[in-house]
């Protein structure tokens, strides 16, 4: 299986070399009001499909938007945000600086997170939680490390054609609950592990996982890949409870202690 980033077929799209837009969740809900700190990366132009979102990220603090660096191209210096529930054009946007975590090298998955530092704070929406050190290895001690709600605007799930997979894209914000699998000293591992999970895609690249249930605001790692690209199997996310995560978001917003 192919460990891939969620975003390959989004950034292509951007430089109108295929046909396909950038991708959502698998076997999930429309977020609605659930999670209006979680947002989009919003292209230039449309892509092929009329859809104009690319990746996930989530709102950290009044003027930060946390998402991942393979999320941007070569040189960007820029990039515009919404946190519409489905975004429209017309819908209101947020525009910031892009700055990827410099230690960041798109040939390897490690140091994957980038911020938006927005020109003027985002009022209205409450930041999401980050978390303290090494929560996740306490927890696993504790034996509570069960459920996960991912969130994202990327591709629901795919279907087969020809052969190929074919992602559906709709701009709209949507979540699903999935199960811990494992972990690493940056990585954690969850998967579809029972009827009711769901799993990330295409497109959700950045966005949050959430510990616990869809009433969770704690963001505890981002979406960064996946092992197929059929969107069921295991995400692998960055955890950004530890020291590498912190090292980077600690330039630009408090960190809890």
């Amino acid at each position: 299986m192919r460990y891939v980033p969620f975003v390959m077929i989004a950034a292509t799209l951007l430089t109108g070399a295929t046909a396909l837009p950038a991708a959502a969740i698998t076997n999930g809900s429309a977020d609605g009001d659930a999670h209006p700190e979680v947002g989009a990366m919003v292209a230039d132009r449309p892509h092929a499909d009329g859809t104009w979102t690319y990746c996930t990220g989530t709102l950290v603090s009044p003027t930060v938007f946390l998402t991942a660096a393979h999320c941007g191209e070569k040189g960007q210096k820029t990039a515009k945000v919404t946190f519409s529930s489905q975004y429209k054009p017309g819908s209101a946007l947020h525009s910031g600086r892009f700055i990827p975590d410099p230690r960041f090298n798109d040939k390897s998955d490690l140091h994957d997170m980038a911020v938006v530092v927005f020109d003027q704070p985002v009022t209205g929406i409450r930041p999401a939680q980050l978390p303290a050190p090494g929560l996740l290895d306490r927890l696993k001690a504790e034996g509570k490390l069960t459920q996960f709600t991912p969130v994202g605007y990327g591709s629901l799930a795919p279907a087969k054609k020809a052969r190929e997979e074919v992602y559906h894209y709709t701009d709209t914000r949507n979540q699903a609950t999935i199960s811990y699998k494992g972990m690493s000293k940056r990585w954690l591992n969850l998967s579809m592990s029972v009827k009711s999970d769901g799993s990330t895609c295409f497109g959700d690249s950045g966005g949050p996982n959430f510990l616990g249930g869809p009433d969770s605001h704690l963001l505890v790692a981002t979406s960064i890949s996946g092992a197929d690209d059929a969107c069921k199997g295991t995400n692998y996310d960055y955890r950004l409870d530890s020291q590498s995560a912190r090292t980077f978001l600690g330039k630009y917003v408090t960190l809890p202690r």
